[in-house]
C-alpha cells in the first residue's frame, strides 16, 4: 500500500512539473510575441500572430505538436531576425543617403555664401567710393549710410549662415554615429556569409599550400526545397545552413560557396581535426530543417557529402582546385 501511494505521489508530481513545464514554454512563446520590437506593422504583426498561434497549439501539451514547436519558433525567429536586418539595412542606407545630401547642401551653401559676399563687398566698395566723391554732403550722408546697414545685414545673414551650417554639422555626426551604430547590428549576420568561388580560387592562389585543410561539403536539398516551396524557403535553408555550418567551425575558418549546393571551408586545423569536424557536420547537420511559408511550417532535408583535402607544400593552386573539383564532380578528394 505504501509503494502504490508513493508512486501515486511520484505520478501527480510529474505532471504537476509537467503542467509546469509547459505553462512556462507557452508563457516564453507569448513573451516573445508581445515584446518583439516594433519597427513595421506589417512586418510585427503577422509575426505576434504566428506566435501566438502557436503558443495555443502547444497550449494542449500535444507530444507531436510540441516536438515540431521547437523547429517552428526557430523558425519564426531567424524569419524575424531577417526582417529586422533587411529594415536596419534600409534605415542605415536612407540615413546614409540623408547625411550625403546635408553635406552637399552644405558645400552649396558655402560656395553660395562665398560667391555673394564677394559681389555684395565689391559692390559695398562702389558705393563708398560714390560716397566719397559726393559733391553734396546729404547725397553723401544717404549713401555712406546706406553702405553701412547693407554690410550690418550680410555680416547678421553670414552669421546666420554659420549658425545653420554648425546645426547641419551636428546633424550629419549624429546621423554618422547613427548609421555607425545600425552597421554594428547588422553585422551580426555577416558571420554567416559566404565568399564567392572567385573569391576562393584568388585565396588558394595566394595562400601557401600545406598550411591548411579544405573541407568540402556537396549538398542535396537546396534547389529541390525552391521548386517545391519557393525562392523565400530556398533562401530561408540555406541561410539557416550557413548559420549553423558557421557556429560549427572555429572563427578562423574561411567559408565560401563554390556553386549552388556546394560549399568549401579552408581550416588550419591537421587533417585529423578537419575529419573529425566533417563527420560532426554530416551528422549534425544533414537532415530536416523548419522554414515558414505564410507562418506555417514546412520542412524541407538536406543531405550532405563531405571530403577533405590535406595540401603539402608541393601542392600548386591548379592542382589543388582539380582535387576539389574531383571531389564535387563524385570522384575521391584524395
Amino acid at each position: 500500500m505504501i509503494s502504490i501511494q508513493s508512486s501515486l505521489t511520484d505520478l501527480e508530481r510529474s505532471h504537476q512539473v509537467r503542467a509546469a513545464v509547459l505553462d512556462c514554454y507557452v508563457s516564453a512563446i507569448r513573451n516573445v510575441a508581445n515584446y518583439a520590437v516594433e519597427f513595421e506593422e506589417e512586418v510585427v504583426g503577422p509575426h505576434r500572430k504566428h506566435l501566438n498561434a502557436l503558443a495555443t497549439d502547444v497550449s494542449g501539451g500535444n507530444p507531436e505538436v510540441l516536438r515540431e514547436s521547437t523547429g517552428t519558433l526557430r523558425a519564426l525567429l531567424r524569419e524575424h531576425r531577417d526582417k529586422s536586418a533587411q529594415y536596419l539595412g534600409g534605415l542605415r542606407d536612407e540615413l546614409a543617403s540623408t547625411a550625403r545630401t546635408l553635406e552637399e547642401v552644405l558645400e552649396n551653401l558655402g560656395q553660395a555664401d562665398s560667391d555673394h559676399e564677394v559681389a555684395l563687398k565689391s559692390s559695398l566698395t562702389k558705393l563708398r567710393q560714390v560716397a566719397a566723391t559726393a559733391v553734396a554732403s546729404a547725397l553723401k550722408v544717404v549713401i555712406t549710410t546706406a553702405a553701412d546697414s547693407i554690410e550690418a545685414s550680410l555680416e547678421q545673414v553670414k552669421r546666420q549662415h554659420q549658425l545653420t551650417t554648425s546645426q547641419f554639422l551636428v546633424e550629419i555626426r549624429m546621423l554618422h554615429k547613427r548609421i555607425d551604430m545600425l552597421e554594428a547590428a547588422a553585422s551580426a549576420d555577416e558571420i554567416a556569409r559566404f565568399a564567392s568561388r572567385e573569391e576562393l580560387s584568388e585565396l588558394l592562389r595566394t595562400t601557401k599550400a600545406g598550411q591548411y585543410c579544405l573541407l568540402l561539403i556537396s549538398t542535396r536539398g537546396l534547389l529541390r526545397a525552391e521548386v517545391m516551396f519557393g525562392k523565400s524557403v530556398a533562401a530561408e535553408l540555406g541561410g539557416a545552413f550557413a548559420k549553423r555550418l558557421r557556429n560549427s567551425l572555429p572563427l578562423t575558418a574561411v567559408l565560401g560557396r563554390w556553386s549552388a549546393e556546394e560549399f568549401l571551408v579552408l581550416l588550419t586545423n591537421s587533417k585529423a581535426e578537419t575529419v573529425a569536424s566533417g563527420k560532426w557536420i554530416t551528422e549534425h547537420l544533414s537532415g530536416t530543417y523548419t522554414c515558414l511559408v505564410e507562418g506555417k511550417p514546412v520542412r524541407p532535408a538536406l543531405q550532405l557529402s563531405v571530403g577533405v583535402v590535406e595540401t603539402t607544400s608541393q601542392d600548386t593552386a591548379e592542382r589543388i582546385l582539380e582535387r576539389i573539383g574531383a571531389f564535387l564532380m563524385g570522384q575521391p578528394a584524395g
